[in-house]
């Protein structure tokens, strides 16, 4: 395949080429040709414009891992030709949809802090919450759920998952050996929930190369940043505080699975307060922020903490609306003391925070309660929320 894209990229040569070595027309407007494991084959990437430019009307589609590692390697990548549409694992509404949960999915969308779910649609959504913790969004994963019904099959593919990424670590950059990938990797999963401390990867590498190696896993996507903001004004990042840091793993079936979490308390606890000790509810949120919001650029996520004598707060996620900010704290139960958010709010002059919790819709004093499992419902009340768009209706597909 290499072969085709060496010399000349004329996407004419190009498609007559593909049309003899798979007996299959390429013609414009009629064929789909999709380029997969684009990384692979950099002359291929560089032809994407040219098939722009003289095949305007033939559908082409590139997909690719570690993209950004391979588009660094070209001199230019169609400036202003070409959209990058950033994927992510399945949202908990699109593993509603997968599972044949339609009318349950238009019941959570069209529910709200004034408007609650009976109590036993608000326990069943609970109850697929749960099993949507402990699965996670790889397609594979939720494939397999959504035909069997089976957890433990659904655990050996996580387990492949895991294995298969670990090997493509030796991929990513020469001058970072994939052992020392792999264990800020591990570091990050045992963090999870916290600052990231750079000191607690246990590894025989300098300070600079443990940085190294988690700006690959960040430019990867297999690791999400949450930064810290003083949150004194708008944008959010003005006040950024890039060597305070809070790291993400892309998936909660992952990080269960790596984590060895018991799975039976996270499926039937009340309050699955074994999860809580690895802070699956506040990576659940993070994850489902950037998976509500714009599919065609990065989402950045911060948080606020206030080190003080005597007087240490933090507020998980903060999201910014319009000229105010909303403060999002989460809770993996029903109750929780809700001191930093009332002090925030207080000291930046901010109407409402959010809360996430396994309660019902909604509302108390300044604070509007949102079920954990409807992340997507306030992002969409706040108006940073695009991949949901209509009751039922998923117009951007994870």
């Amino acid at each position: 395949m290499h072969r085709l894209f060496e010399g000349d990229l004329d996407p004419g040569e190009i498609s007559r080429n593909l049309s003899i070595m798979y007996n299959i027309p390429v013609e414009e407007g009629k064929t789909l040709l999709f380029f997969d494991e684009i990384q692979a084959c950099i002359p291929a990437i560089s032809s994407i414009r040219f098939f722009y430019e003289k095949f305007p009307g033939l559908h082409l589609i590139a997909a690719g891992s570690l993209l950004e590692f391979a588009l660094q390697e070209l001199p230019s990548f169609g400036v202003g030709r070409i959209r990058s549409l950033f994927v992510h694992p399945f949202s908990f509404d699109e593993f509603l949809q997968a599972c044949g949960e339609e009318s349950l999915l238009k019941a959570k969308l069209g529910a709200a802090v004034g408007h609650p779910l009976s109590d036993p649609v608000h326990q069943i959504l609970v109850n697929h919450f749960k099993r949507f913790l402990v699965l996670g969004g790889m397609p594979e994963v939720v494939a397999e759920y959504a035909r069997n019904k089976n957890f433990m099959t659904c655990q050996q593919i996580l387990q492949d998952i895991i294995i298969s990424l670990k090997s493509d670590f030796a991929k990513y950059r020469r001058r970072v050996p994939s052992l020392r990938i792999q264990e800020v990797f591990e570091s990050v999963v045992q963090q999870n929930g916290g600052k990231f401390v750079f000191s607690k990867t246990i590894s025989e590498s300098n300070h600079k190369q443990i940085k190294e190696a988690l700006e690959l896993l960040i430019l990867a996507g297999l690791v999400i940043p949450v930064t810290h903001t003083s949150a004194q004004g708008l944008p959010l990042g003005s006040g950024q505080h890039l060597e305070k840091r809070k790291m993400l793993i892309f998936d909660t079936g992952i990080f269960q699975r790596l984590l060895g979490l018991d799975i039976s308390s996270l499926l039937f606890e009340e309050g699955f307060h074994a999860a809580n000790r690895g802070a699956i509810a506040e990576l659940f949120v993070g994850l489902e922020m950037i998976r509500s919001a714009s599919p065609y650029q990065p989402v950045p996520l911060y948080y606020w903490h206030r080190e003080a004598l005597n007087s240490n707060a933090e507020v998980d996620y903060l999201v910014q609306q319009g000229g105010g900010i909303v403060p999002v704290e989460v809770k993996s139960g029903t109750k929780g003391s809700m001191q930093s958010m009332f002090l925030f709010l207080k000291e930046r002059q901010q109407p409402y925070g959010i809360r996430c919790s396994l309660e019902n819709f909604a509302t108390f004093e300044q604070i509007r309660v949102y079920p954990l499992y409807a992340v997507s419902n306030f992002m969409r009340d706040l108006g940073v929320g695009y991949r949901v768009s209509g009751i039922g209706r998923i117009e951007v597909s994870s």
